[in-house]
């Protein structure tokens, strides 16, 4: 059995280009270049505005481990290429009196209610924005740099349900408790 996502072809957009040589495929676009490594369960191979990803010629038996290799390809390619072209980004609230986020430079300065602040730093090629609204935006070409350090972040101080003070993602819904009073 083939992959379902594996078998779509990825579209190359105007201005990106695709080269695969020696297991490394390598897409360049307006916005930077990525690199990602792939085993030899699949191939993969650029024919005109498409990427195209195949299971391995000797794997033809369909494994099981092909068939998630096919699909896991062909959506980090994927994502690659949608990374070059348009990139990522991820929005986290800080909620909380005296809670707040400062840019500077390579690294964060955070407040988040401990008689301490955060530095935390920016890994290279992320970026970090900070909005007047307790919103700080991290972005970058590479969907996981910038899923991973969002999590890392969040981490720091993650939502608590009696007030739903801490970091949370812009998108999040917090399941809020009632306290003690609340209950009778």
């Amino acid at each position: 059995m083939a992959s379902k996502i594996g078998k779509l072809p990825v579209a190359i957009p105007a201005g990106v280009t695709v080269t695969v040589a020696d297991g490394v495929v390598t897409v360049k676009g307006p916005k930077g270049e990525l690199k990602q490594d792939y085993n030899d369960l699949v191939t993969v191979e650029v024919k005109g505005a498409e990427v195209i990803v195949n299971p391995a010629p000797k794997t033809k038996a369909e494994t099981k481990a092909a068939s998630a290799a096919h699909g896991l390809y062909r959506n980090l390619i994927n994502n690659m290429v949608i990374g070059v072209t348009k990139g990522y980004s991820k929005t986290l609230v800080l909620t909380g009196t005296g809670y707040g986020a400062e840019p500077n430079g390579n690294k964060i300065v955070m407040k988040l209610g401990y008689s301490n602040e955060f530095i935390v730093m920016i890994p290279e090629g992320l970026s970090v924005e900070k909005s007047k609204d307790g919103k700080i935006t991290i972005s970058g070409i590479d969907k996981q740099k910038v899923g991973e350090f969002s999590a890392q972040v969040r981490k720091l101080r993650g939502p608590e349900p009696y007030k739903g003070k801490g970091i949370r993602y812009d998108d999040e819904v917090i399941r809020r408790k009632v306290g003690k009073t609340g209950v009778k």
